[in-house]
């Protein structure tokens, strides 16, 4: 089964939950394709990788999207969540950016949201996560990426001040693995 990404850190997500499937990256296959998320929402994204994939491949395919969405800011960043200050911004020009917005409201709410789609050219079965939270005041934590370090549990600590062991148990893309495992096996 190919899962349509080269990220490192979300192989090993899936990887650890699907042990009864062989997992191959986009480059293990020698596939050099970036699909454009184009779609307006994380299962539109996700549906599109998983089909354009598939019709390369010709082979069983999972693919995601997901992102923060911020009750106070209506959802923003959503599915723009990694480009929403442009292809060259970094994690951390994003996180105070959004820190920076947040904090005009008394409402910090948000939520991670991951879809993963499965596609063998003939079934589209979707697996859902969320993840609820809050957007911190200040950034904290050095483990994770993106947002992790600004998105807090309801413990009070953020992703990023998780372990990876920890983070993988509880993220929105881990809840989203093993809904769509437990569709897989019907």
């Amino acid at each position: 089964m190919i899962i349509a990404t080269n990220n490192k850190g979300k192989l090993e997500e899936i990887r650890k939950i699907l042990t009864e499937y062989n997992i191959y990256s986009l480059k293990d296959k020698g596939i050099n394709v970036d699909v454009d998320e184009d779609q307006d929402t994380f299962l539109g994204n996700a549906k599109k990788k998983a089909i354009e994939i598939y019709n390369i491949a010709h082979e069983e395919v999972i693919a995601d999207d997901s992102g923060l969405c911020i009750n106070a800011l209506n959802g923003f960043p959503g599915v723009m969540t990694h480009r929403f200050l442009g292809e060259d911004a970094s994690d951390i020009e994003r996180n105070e950016y959004l820190i920076n917005e947040v904090n005009k409201y008394s409402d910090r709410s948000a939520k991670v949201i991951c879809n993963l789609v499965y596609y063998n050219g003939n079934d589209i079965i979707v697996g859902e996560g969320v993840l609820n939270g809050f957007i911190s005041k200040t950034r904290r934590g050095e483990n994770g990426f993106g947002f992790d370090e600004i998105f807090e549990l309801s413990n009070g600590l953020t992703l990023a001040e998780l372990s990876k062991e920890e983070k993988n148990e509880i993220s929105a893309r881990a809840l989203a693995i093993k809904d769509l495992q437990k569709k897989l096996k019907r």
